[in-house]
Formats: structure tokens, sequence, C-alpha cells
């Protein structure tokens, strides 16, 4: 999907709070081995008790703005959460276009994907621009997921942390473009993933084998469609979901651990925070020309999508 509105940047909010998951941990036997080996984190990011999602969107717009990203002129707002404020009345893009005093004439709206949601955003996002001749828009995701998380779920009470990030999309020169993207749903696995009664449900087990049996297939078919091979690519960021997918992801692929990046200490699983956070740390510390980037997840719903930088 070449085009002339690119990515020209990444600002996040990571908050200050942490949840000590060798606490949590210690119910069900987990020692520092497997949370950091397995897990990848000991701690996780958590928002503070009066936070919402859009409080976090706006800390990541502030950052943004403090980097030298210019909100003046934003054409329209997209945020991807599926933890909204108010249950989603109103539209979270909405409440953080009000918060930002932003003017009337910007369009806004959200999209609720998890995993995959940053794929899928940044795609949409990109083509409204284009369809509507927008010069400058920002896309946002913030999942918040401590709301729904039970502190005594073994499965997900140490993977999920909060926090909020922007992506500066622009028209013009320069940035990363978004050359190709692939689409794929499960929706007969989406159990695997649910929110059942207000809190997260997830079987880790059959979310590993969806991710093992799409992802590889849908990246080399996305590098087929451009004549490509891994060797041409720079960096695969891959959805944070644990350090051992990721790991195992990476061994599938036959790549170097240099060469696909595990952003998780600290931070823990963000949902659709997780690829834009690796992605903003690896765009400021490499000097890359071609990146892959894979979302999996809850639907279940995958993306890959190439992104090069412009000159």
């Amino acid at each position: 999907m070449s085009s002339s509105v690119r990515l020209t940047q990444i600002a996040s909010y990571i908050p200050e709070g942490r949840v000590d998951t060798r606490d949590r941990g210690k119910r069900f036997d987990y020692g520092d081995d497997f949370l950091e080996g397995k897990l990848g984190t000991t701690s996780l990011a958590a928002k503070a008790p009066d936070e919402q999602a859009s409080d976090l969107c706006v800390k990541a717009a502030r950052a943004l703005e403090g980097q030298g990203g210019m909100i003046e002129g934003v054409g329209v707002v997209i945020v991807c959460t599926q933890t909204p404020d108010h249950h989603g009345i109103p539209h979270t893009s909405a409440v953080v276009h009000a918060k930002l005093g932003l003017p009337d004439n910007c369009a806004c709206f959200d999209i609720s994907l998890g995993c995959s949601g940053y794929v899928y955003g940044l795609s949409v996002a990109i083509s409204f621009m284009q369809a509507h001749g927008i010069q400058r828009g920002l896309f946002f995701t913030s999942d918040p997921y401590s709301v729904i998380i039970d502190p005594a779920d073994q499965a997900t009470s140490l993977l999920f942390g909060d926090a909020a990030t922007v992506s500066l999309l622009e028209a013009g020169q320069g940035g990363w473009e978004v050359r190709d993207v692939l689409f794929g749903t499960q929706g007969k696995g989406g159990a695997a993933i649910n929110n059942r009664e207000g809190k997260l449900a997830m079987n880790g087990r059959d979310v590993f084998n969806f991710a093992m049996l799409t992802v590889p297939k849908q990246i080399s078919a996305l590098l087929a469609r451009q004549e490509l091979t891994l060797d041409a690519v720079d960096r695969v960021v891959l959805h944070q979901g644990s350090r051992y997918i990721v790991d195992k992801l990476r061994e599938r692929l036959k790549l170097p651990e240099e060469k696909v990046p595990v952003h998780l200490s600290g931070i823990g699983n963000t949902v659709s925070s997780a690829i834009p956070l690796t992605l903003e740390a690896v765009l400021k510390s490499h000097q890359d020309q071609r990146i892959l980037i894979s979302g999996f997840g809850v639907g279940l719903s995958y993306a890959t999508a190439l992104l090069e930088r412009c000159s």
C-alpha cells in the first residue's frame, strides 16, 4: 500500500506504577528464571487507579510534543483500544480530542482490536488520510488491561502491562512508508482470548499454536509478494506476547537474536501498544532501512506489514 502518507514519529507513555510479578508468581510456584526466561519480565507497568485509556493517550501525545512532534493541524485522531473510557460511550478518540483541545474539523474514531491492532490501525489510518486528503494524523494505541485482569489468574496476571503510544502520520517526504500489508483472521479460535464477565481469560497453549502456524507463513507470503527474503529485512518486530513466544517465532524464522528485539522487561505485554513501543526503541537506536512488523492474538487475528525508510 505505497502512499505519500508516512509514519514520521512514535512517542509513548509508560506509567510509573509497577506490579511485582515475583510476588504474584509465588502462588503458582514460578521463580525468577521462569518470569524472566519465559515471560520476559518480573514486573508489569501499571496505570494509576484514576487513569483511563484516554489519559494514557494524552500523556503519549505530550511526550510526542516534547520530542518536537506537532499536533497542530491534525485532521484525524484514531484510538485502538479494547478497554475504552466509559465502556466506549463516547468513543475514546473523542475524549482524547477534547483533552488535547483539537479543532472541530477533526475526524475521530476508535478501532477495537487487540494484539494485531497496530498493524491494522496503521493501514486504516494511512488509507483514511489518503482518501480524504488529510495531511497530519494521530494514531493512538492504549489498552490498560489491568482493569480486566484477575490477579489470581495464572494465565494472565503475570503477562499484561499498561502503556499507550502515539504514531504521528504525515503527508510528504521522509519517515517510514508502509509498502505492503497482509491480514488474517481465525474467528473460530476466538475463545482462546476472551473477556468473561469483565475478566480476561486466555488459553496460552492455543494462542501459542496459533502464532506458530500463522505468523511465519504470513511473513513468508508478504516477502514473496514483494520479491524479498528475510535477508533483505533489517529488523523483525513481533508482538511482544511473551519472551517465549517471541523466541520461538524467531527460531522458526531462523533469525539471529539481534534481528528480533524483545522489549518486555519492566513493562509486560501491552497488547496493541507492544509493537509501537518496540518499534519506537528500534527507530531510536538503529538506522534500519526495512522493518517487518507482525501482530497476532485476540480474534484470533494476525497482520504483518513491511515498512521502508523514505529519503
